[in-house]
């Protein structure tokens, strides 16, 4: 043990150009999950903010805003719980009640809840049970910016959980590959010693013991690279108008305190689970990689290793071919699967940014195999071509590790932005096929007084929702529209109806889509409306599944308190629309009114991608991209410390300075095309399957593959910046790094 020790602080000093390459690819990767892990820590336990609106009140009445109904989860009976978006408002009883008790504060603008000048035990016995009775921070429930806020912090929740995932997905294949090809590089090493009588135990003790060295002090420090990113990533989710403006990044909302390393809040912060699970996850991931590539390392005899080191020749053992091969098999498989039973999951956002992932390893995993027939078709001009070609084929170890980073973020980068893309962008083409209304009019609490002139059918509707309690297990809620008449829907609309009509839709029916759990036209449904409110209504008519924005419909009876915010409105042909727009506007009364021409609309509530959730994902592929770019040029310049003989003799047999350096940036481009070539298989694998599922999906085109370019979108700016940027970074690091060279003659002009 001792020895190995030795061995080890020895490695560790006279090799430490190589292991600078694995201590900053663990150390980024820990920084990024300890991020990622204190956003979803600051996003799961949100400071209480102050109360705004019933501030000078001790004590606030609001309506219960919640529905808790009973449900199966095996043997036994639990209840579920959703939060309900239109409340009833508080009776004007328990109101009565309530002023025999101190004085009430009402806000007329939003009469859903009043504020008391009594004392919270005295108001407690009055309502019992009939409503809320909030005190303290929690007054900031009655805030209409409180639900806004709320929501922001989920969707901060939604979108750092998907930048940890696939933060930690890039971290750890980086870093394991790092390692692996650490351990590739030694081989000549690993043939000496194993020549001057060590065993393959020993070598693989040496292994580890290096990692664990490594990996610990490269954990650590990436525990207090972290703590410092936190802050700046979330003023970049404030700026960027993902979060809200009071959020902030820390363990337990706190901060850790420097100066004072005895107090209870600096270890609290230190050891929360951010931290920790940053940190064991570093070490973790540098042990098993050290561990998977020295039993490969120690099974090979002396003489093998040795005649194995300047030319990669078995460079994909039997395991890893399996490996990878499974990993494609499932990937294609859940894609085909997903596909047959329920296409709609392919649209869903937790399907298309985690499922890539499978694909992505498999590639990676199989990136040895692949990238030889790939160099093959690279054909260049001259002798410095030829070298490139056999260069990259001869060391093919080397090529692997360059080429398999830029896949992953080629294939992250296409798969995720294409796959958000075109969601979008099939939303916004369905919801233009549906429309046939020429003119919208938005805004809050919209109230037509008289007919408009010149319009052919106008719908007013409100924004609801509706609850159901499918197979007993779950309350599951659906977003639905109320409208006030029936007839004037089907006239500004073209809903994609297969079976029913929407013309025979009630205060006692609805109509629901395929989604639904009983979808069948006549069925009686036992439903919860959006005010809580629980009733039976018969299904008047069924609409086809489609991207998943086919809602419920139900009258305006059914809505309790929602507000009209849209009216549609239909014109007769070679009617002017800027005219019945000034008629439509003297006839509706409400706040924030605005009258559009149905493609303005369009436009504005369907973009291609919602702005959020493009900076989002733009802010996660920089991070990863960031990551990436940097690990990979620690590749390049451990690739190139090794390679001070072979440049050398180089240099001897006549290549001039100008030669050598073209030739090792010619040796970066042929990987990080091979990484491109790669990473584009995977996005068209991805992209396929999508392009499949809204084929499905389509109520014209069901069963029917369509064509990719028709049907998705696929982000070749993105890609080709993330392409250019690994490019620039493999040539500078490769030819900077052979430049660096003490006795290889590259170094200087000529």
């Amino acid at each position: 043990m001792l020895t190995t020790l030795a061995s080890v602080r020895a490695n560790l000093r006279t090799r430490r150009h190589l292991f600078a390459g694995v201590f900053v690819a663990v150390a980024l990767g820990v920084a990024l999950v300890a991020v990622m892990g204190l956003g979803l820590a600051a996003a799961a336990d949100p400071p209480p903010g102050k109360p705004e609106r019933f501030a000078a009140q001790p004590v606030v009445v609001m309506p219960h805003d919640t529905l808790t109904v009973e449900v199966d989860r095996g043997p036994h009976r639990t209840h579920d719980s959703k939060k309900i978006p239109y409340p009833q408002p508080v009776d004007k009883e328990l109101l009565r009640e309530l002023a025999d008790v101190g004085t009430v504060h009402r806000d007329h603008l939003a009469p859903d809840a009043v504020g008391v000048d009594a004392s919270a035990t005295a108001v407690r016995e009055v309502v019992g049970d009939r409503a809320q009775v909030l005190t303290g921070a929690a007054r900031r429930q009655a805030d209409p910016s409180a639900e806004r806020d709320a929501q922001a912090v989920v969707a901060v929740r939604a979108m750092l959980g998907t930048a940890g995932g696939v933060s930690g997905f890039v971290a750890v294949f980086v870093t394991a590959s790092t390692f692996a090809f650490v351990v590739a590089l030694r081989r000549r090493e690993f043939g000496l010693l194993r020549l001057a009588g060590a065993t393959p135990g020993h070598v693989r003790r040496q292994l580890v013991t290096e990692a664990l060295a490594v990996g610990g002090a490269a954990s650590a420090t990436g525990c207090v690279l972290g703590s410092w990113g936190a802050p700046l990533l979330a003023r970049a989710l404030i700026n960027n108008g993902i979060a809200p403006r009071w959020f902030t990044m820390s363990a337990s909302n706190t901060s850790p305190q420097w100066t004072s390393w005895t107090s209870w809040t600096y270890w609290t912060y230190w050891t929360s689970w951010p931290f920790q699970l940053a940190f064991w996850t570093g070490l973790f991931v540098a042990v098993t990689g050290a561990w998977a590539a020295s039993r490969r390392a120690g099974r090979i005899g002396p003489v093998e290793a040795l005649r194995d080191a300047d030319v990669d020749t078995d460079v994909m053992p039997w395991s890893r071919r399996i490996v990878g091969a499974a990993l494609l098999a499932l990937g294609l498989g859940l894609t085909v699967h997903t596909l047959w039973t329920d296409p709609s999951a392919l649209l869903k956002r937790k399907t298309y940014t985690t499922q890539p992932m499978i694909l992505i390893t498999a590639a990676a995993a199989l990136a040895p195999l692949l990238v030889r027939p790939v160099l093959r078709l690279v054909r260049l001009p001259g002798a410095v071509g030829l070298l490139v070609r056999e260069n990259a084929t001869a060391a093919v170890r080397r090529t692997a590790a360059i080429a398999a980073p830029v896949l992953v973020t080629v294939a992250l980068a296409g798969s995720l932005m294409g796959s958000a893309e075109s969601v979008s962008a099939a939303k916004a083409q369905e919801a233009s096929e549906q429309m046939q209304a020429q003119l919208i009019a938005t805004g809050d609490d919209l109230r037509i007084s008289r007919p408009v002139p010149g319009a052919a059918a106008v719908s007013p509707s409100a924004s609801t929702a509706v609850f159901v309690r499918e197979e007993g297990t779950a309350l599951v809620r659906s977003e639905a529209r109320a409208v006030s008449d029936p007839a004037a829907l089907a006239a500004t609309s073209r809903l994609p109806v297969v079976a029913g009509d929407i013309r025979r839709l009630d205060d006692r029916s609805i109509v629901v889509n395929e989604e639904w759990e009983h979808h069948r036209v006549g069925d009686r449904l036992t439903v919860w409306l959006g005010d809580g409110r629980r009733t039976t209504l018969r299904i008047a008519a069924v609409l086809a599944r489609g991207t998943g924005d086919n809602g419920a419909y139900v009258t305006l009876a059914n809505a309790g308190a929602a507000p009209v915010d849209r009216i549609d409105v239909r014109l007769p042909p070679d009617t002017s629309p800027s005219a019945v727009a000034g008629a439509l506007r003297a006839a509706t009364s409400g706040r924030d009114l605005r009258i559009r021409t149905a493609a303005a609309w369009l436009d504005a509530t369907h973009p291609r991608v919602k702005p959020q959730t493009r900076q989002g994902m733009l802010l996660l592929l920089g991070i990863a991209l960031t990551y990436t770019a940097i690990s990979l040029a620690g590749t390049q310049l451990m690739a190139a410390s090794v390679r001070d003989g072979e440049l050398r003799v180089l240099r001897t047999a006549g290549a001039t300075r100008a030669q050598v350096r073209w030739m090792l940036a010619g040796e970066a481009l042929v990987a990080v095309a091979a990484g491109t070539a790669l990473g584009l298989a995977v996005i068209a694998l991805n992209l396929g399957g999508l392009a499949a599922a809204l084929g499905r999906l389509s109520p014209t085109g069901a069963g029917v593959l369509p064509g990719i370019g028709a049907d998705v979108v696929v982000p070749w700016g993105v890609v080709g910046g993330a392409v250019g940027l690994c490019a620039v970074v493999a040539v500078g690091a490769g030819v900077l790094g052979a430049g660096w060279g003490r006795r290889n003659g590259v170094r200087g002009g000529g």
